[in-house]
């Protein structure tokens, strides 16, 4: 009997000792530094539609803090585009007949363009029927020109969405 309880004691100290092992090793992985972020996506300088689309993209994941689901981006490519009137108008139907549905709290809307000024534009004029305080805990993201932004917080802030710029810069 001395040899089983013996046995017994060791295995006990095994697995006592491979318990400890791993909740060392764990708490060794938690303080590991973590990998350094990413650098930002800088703003094209022209108005190449992938490369715009691109920086969008990097902006507005940097900025889904608070949003719970997938974000709505509109974009406007540059003035200077084929069909640039075409697109102004259907992202603007889009925009309204968005928002017109609700848009409800923990999402996103992201609007973006080389075209800040038109871009300024179109949310003023998506925006202009909205009842107050319809849109509460929704962020709106505008990436654009610094002196377009108080035009669409003046526009956007009535219907009680978190406001939140970022300069294409």
């Amino acid at each position: 009997m001395r040899t089983s309880t013996t046995t017994l004691h060791r295995t006990a100290t095994v697995a006592l000792l491979a318990l400890f092992a791993f909740g060392l090793a764990a708490c060794k992985k938690e303080e590991a530094p973590k990998a350094a972020a990413a650098a930002a996506v800088t703003a094209p300088k022209d108005g190449n539609e992938n490369a715009w689309q691109a920086y969008a993209s990097d902006v507005v994941k940097r900025n889904m803090d608070g949003v719970t689901n997938s974000p709505y981006v509109y974009f406007l490519p540059a003035e200077g585009s084929a069909d640039f009137q075409a697109q102004y108008d259907a992202q603007l139907d889009k925009v309204k007949t968005d928002i017109t549905r609700g848009i409800l709290e923990g999402n996103m809307l992201a609007f973006v363009s080389p075209a800040s000024g038109k871009m300024a534009d179109l949310v003023t004029a998506a925006f202009a029927e909205i009842d107050p305080g319809s849109m509460k805990g929704v962020k709106v993201l505008f990436i654009g020109q610094a002196a377009d932004s108080e035009r669409v917080k003046a526009a956007v802030s009535p219907a009680g969405v978190n406001y939140v710029f970022v300069e294409a810069k």
